[in-house]
């Protein structure tokens, strides 16, 4: 007689409580839910969002930006990389040393960042009429300390 296996069970219950997972559902559907209301800016939200990072940086490095933005700087790179290749951020070796390398945005970068401004209010106000506005932010706060 065959043992009753339990790997649906068990299969269901991991994705039933497992944060690493459902957090990755929730990003992705706000991710889609954000990029809809904003189809219309020509930028996706998360190019509005990392333009956004490099408007406010006080620190212009790649290196640093990596770190408030979470990602490696492989994946930074390779998302800069489009933005420059439209000529929204310009990418250069900083002079007192070359192996640090800067990015900010530029005149048209600005303007495009400026004029997505009105399509992500729109796409908040939408989001926020179904996710309480707070909740991402206590997630982020709440796990910051992962990132260490």
């Amino acid at each position: 007689m065959q043992p009753k296996s339990t790997l649906r069970p068990d299969a269901a219950a991991l994705l039933a409580v497992c944060p690493g997972w459902n957090s990755r559902l929730a990003a992705r559907r706000i991710s889609q839910a954000m990029d809809r209301e904003m189809a219309g800016c020509g930028l996706t939200a998360a190019q509005v969002g990392l333009m956004a990072q490099v408007a406010v940086a006080a620190d212009d490095t790649l290196g640093a930006l990596a770190r408030r933005c979470g990602l490696d700087q492989s994946t930074l790179s390779r998302n800069l990389r489009t933005l420059e290749r439209d000529g929204l951020v310009e990418i250069v070796t900083a002079e007192s040393d070359l192996r640090r390398r800067a990015v900010w945005l530029t005149e048209t970068g600005l303007r495009r960042l400026e004029a997505a401004l009105p399509a992500w209010r729109r796409a908040q106000a939408a989001l926020a009429a179904q996710v309480d506005p707070g909740l991402a932010q206590r997630l982020a706060a709440a796990t910051a300390s992962l990132a260490e």
